[in-house]
């Protein structure tokens, strides 16, 4: 990304290498841009069902027949 400071070596649009993605208040756009839900979500996605059986490992389900 054109972003990327080589002579500092931090992006001053994402803050990479730092652990913490650049964020601030003020740009509610950019906010809106990077958050949660603009990607593709792997984990999230799945986290409703989990929580709906309360995150049960290791079990094999009940047969719905009888």
């Amino acid at each position: 990304k054109r972003s990327y400071h080589i002579q500092k070596s931090t992006c001053s649009a994402c803050a990479y290498p730092s652990a913490h993605m650049r964020r601030y208040n003020w740009g509610p756009k950019a906010q809106r841009r990077r958050t949660t839900g603009t990607g593709r979500c792997r984990h999230i996605k799945t986290l409703p069902r989990k929580f709906k059986n309360g995150f049960r490992e290791g079990t094999t389900p009940s047969s719905q027949k009888g």
